[in-house]
């Protein structure tokens, strides 16, 4: 039987109390189900579509499990392009779980994770790059990750790359008619127009993979690893700007021995702030442990924040720790407890774009240092419509494949070599992007990307 031949129920919204709860079915048998156990004014089958059906869902024995609204999306105007039916209930784990096994005893299978967006992709109404971006909108956490994930819905990056796809067919056509006609020494592909072709090419793509930076920020959140010696009032920072007691403040030094994380939305960005343990010497095996995994979190940041004790006379800078990363900024705390004397004296020797003083138990200065935080980063909001930006590793891994593909097309169009040389390159370069889309895909590539979704969707 063809997977497209049965029909699929699954529940839509997140299990638990609630105002209402989602019950969603799909596929060719959608309504003779739904009419089994909805108990209205007529039959769902004689319905239109989009409307919305008061009255009562039953089991098997036709007692009433609850009220319902029965809403239709009669194919192909529906999400799948299928028949569906959508019964909102109570909110409630009870309830809800049985109205999905009324259904399934009905006729309809359990919904495996992501099945009626892989629906929708399989009957054409959205290609693989959209019913990714469905994930990514889901997921978003961020007013610019929304803004990234609605573009691709939309269906901007497959605009680009159903472009890029279709100048590469033309070429590819003329280089394989030119193979027609290799004894004759035909040449249908002029070569100026061709070495044009894919240096442009070659750039759109470039400047694709090169969002992807930005596009990592977006989905997964900008890392800033806050370090320093024990005491130095990490813990109180990230309290400070989370606004709430995350972490445990005391004046002992080495209390933070794990790495504590949270998030925090700056002007429409996702930051990941790590409270990390102190950095120095001790024979403690549970603090050297949360030492150890300290350096792993600075290796792994985006932005560190070094947290400086203002009332230290050594006022080290630990700058050897994180040479191997430029975004760093000097925050110097605990400005509530020196005179301005001192601080007027410290400033001329470290005061720059890259450092701040700050208190983070009276919260002085932690507005600007969200400011220089933002100023470290490469996202601004305008970037988001200015440009489409790629966030998915997926669509990077077959963007450098085609690059690859197409940077050895135009090395073996400058060497004049054959053109079955060309054509295999440009080839394997269309192949690549077709991945993205899914104009060229797999079953198991298929899997493996719906596997990610949760079920209902």
């Amino acid at each position: 039987m063809n997977i497209l031949d049965d029909t699929i129920v699954a529940i839509a919204t997140p299990l638990g109390e609630g105002g209402l709860s989602v019950i969603r079915l799909s596929g060719r048998h959608s309504l003779e189900i739904a009419d089994i156990c909805f108990r209205g004014k007529g039959n769902l089958s004689s319905a239109k579509t989009q409307t919305a059906h008061f009255g009562y869902f039953v089991d098997d024995g036709g007692n009433v499990i609850d009220e319902v609204v029965a809403t239709l999306f009669l194919a192909p105007k529906s999400y799948t392009t299928e028949n569906i039916v959508e019964f909102s209930c109570h909110g409630g784990a009870f309830v809800t779980k049985k109205i999905l096994q009324a259904l399934i005893a009905t006729g309809a299978r359990l919904a495996e994770p992501g099945e009626f967006t892989k629906r929708a992709f399989l009957n054409g109404r959205i290609d693989l790059s959209q019913a990714e971006a469905v994930s990514d909108l889901i997921h978003s956490r961020s007013e610019l990750a929304h803004q990234s994930s609605v573009s691709q819905i939309k269906g901007e990056l497959s605009s680009i790359l159903k472009k890029i796809r279709e100048k590469l067919l033309d070429l590819c056509g003329l280089l394989e008619l030119e193979l027609d006609f290799v004894e004759e020494g035909y040449q249908f592909a002029n070569r100026n127009r061709l070495e044009q072709e894919l240096s442009v090419t070659i750039s759109e793509i470039e400047e694709l993979l090169n969002s992807f930076s930005v596009g990592r920020f977006y989905r997964e959140g900008i890392r800033i690893v806050i370090t320093g010696k024990p005491n130095v009032g990490k813990s109180s920072l990230l309290n400070a700007l989370l606004q709430e007691n995350r972490s445990i403040v005391t004046d002992i030094p080495g209390t933070t021995r794990d790495v504590i994380e949270d998030e925090l939305t700056i002007d429409g960005i996702t930051f990941r702030f790590i409270d990390t343990a102190g950095i120095r010497e001790t024979k403690d095996e549970i603090e050297a442990e949360g030492v150890r995994r300290s350096y792993e979190q600075i290796e792994q940041a985006d932005v560190i924040i070094e947290l400086i004790d203002v009332t230290d006379s050594s006022n080290e800078s630990y700058s050897e720790l994180i040479e191997f990363n430029k975004n760093k900024l000097l925050v110097f705390n605990k400005i509530d407890l020196v005179d301005k004397v001192k601080i007027e004296k410290i400033k001329p020797n470290i005061e720059n774009e890259n450092s701040i003083f700050i208190s983070a138990k009276h919260k002085i200065g932690i507005k600007e240092l969200e400011q220089r935080i933002l100023s470290k980063t490469i996202i601004r909001k305008s970037d988001s419509s200015d440009s489409i930006t790629i966030t998915n590793v997926r669509h990077k891994n077959s963007m450098e494949k085609a690059l690859n593909n197409l940077q050895n097309a135009h090395s073996t169009l400058t060497k004049n070599q054959t053109s079955e040389l060309l054509t295999i390159d440009i080839r394997s370069a269309l192949n690549n992007i077709g991945e993205i889309t899914g104009e060229v895909t797999s079953e198991e590539i298929l899997n493996n990307i719906f596997s990610k979704f949760c079920i209902g969707k």
